[in-house]
């Protein structure tokens, strides 16, 4: 990838401005392009997409990033440990400020023990319906060992793909507007179910393929195993939390950055009592300013036979 031409560069560019983490992590879910094409046949018209940011929702943002303290209450003093429920919770923030929110996180239960679902947002749709919006925030890494289509891109823990992620939002959460038990609880009839996807697709390093049903423009990074750390270019690196996923990192300093030698030590200690890869940066200083250039999963090196043995006892 041209890195002037990266979604980092441009990202930086349109909110290099925008300072605080969450502020940031909230740009980036507005702004950045769909995982998925929403006009891809594969999908069925079910994938949602947010409006382009108009100058009003910029200047918003950039008015939180000066006061934040109405998105610091919505937030809460929770500790989130969840990537999911972080941005679900910036998400709905945003809703609510647009004055479309209905409902967040509103649970359907059959019985006391029996949850059918959860919508993750009702949305205003008109002036009697409702829009319910299933979404979710996705990291994937192409596993190029044998498998096929959305299959083949599969989170870093190797429990998830986008193949099963997508079959499970169409087959269940989707249809969730039609069950008894939700019909009970919705103020008015939901007549459009979607899904909203956001998230950057991982590839073997060099590898850029397209893909039917993926925007064209998504963000993506690479990924490599340990024992190739050696090949990516760049000379500082910093390993991104997991509360810092959404948005290129870019801050005045980075205390935790590493150069090469550091980062090969580091991982080697993370992987001899953990098998799950780490999200690097790699950064360029610059009048001041570190920013992200460009970001990868390092993976341990028995990864892609663990990618295969799984394979083999859960094909798709």
């Amino acid at each position: 990838m041209d890195r002037a031409t990266s979604y980092q560069a441009a990202f930086h560019r349109r909110w290099g401005h925008l300072r605080r983490d969450r502020v940031r992590a909230l740009a980036w879910l507005l702004d950045s392009p769909d995982l998925l094409d929403a006009a891809a046949p594969e999908w069925r018209g079910r994938i949602a997409t947010l409006d382009a940011v108009t100058p009003g929702v910029a200047d918003w943002l950039a008015q939180l990033d000066r006061d934040s303290t109405r998105l610091d209450a919505a937030l809460g003093d929770k500790t989130y440990t969840r990537l999911g429920l972080y941005a679900e919770k910036l998400m709905a923030f945003y809703f609510a400020e647009q004055g479309r929110l209905v409902r967040h996180g509103l649970q359907v239960r059959a019985s006391r023990n029996d949850t059918v679902g959860e919508f993750d947002f009702l949305l205003a749709h008109g002036p009697d319906a409702l829009a319910h919006i299933e979404f979710a925030t996705k990291f994937y890494l192409l596993d190029g060992g044998g498998a096929n289509g959305f299959d083949a891109l599969v989170g870093p823990n190797l429990a998830d793909s986008l193949g099963l992620k997508m079959r499970k939002v169409f087959e269940r959460q989707l249809a969730l507007g039609a069950h008894p038990a939700a019909q009970a609880l919705l103020p008015l009839p939901v007549t459009q179910a979607q899904a909203l996807v956001k998230g950057w697709l991982f590839y073997p390093a060099g590898s850029w393929p397209a893909m039917q049903g993926i925007t064209a423009g998504h963000c993506r990074g690479f990924w490599c195993a340990l024992e190739e750390v050696d090949e990516i270019p760049g000379e500082a690196f910093l390993v991104l939390p997991k509360l810092q996923w959404l948005a290129p990192f870019r801050a005045e300093s980075a205390d935790r950055a590493m150069d090469r030698s550091r980062l090969a030590t580091y991982l080697a200690e993370q992987f001899e009592t953990s098998g799950t890869p780490v999200l690097v940066a790699t950064l360029r200083h610059q009048d001041g300013i570190t920013e992200e250039v460009e970001r990868g999963f390092i993976v341990p090196n028995d990864w892609r036979s663990r990618a295969a043995q799984i394979r083999l006892t859960n094909p798709a």
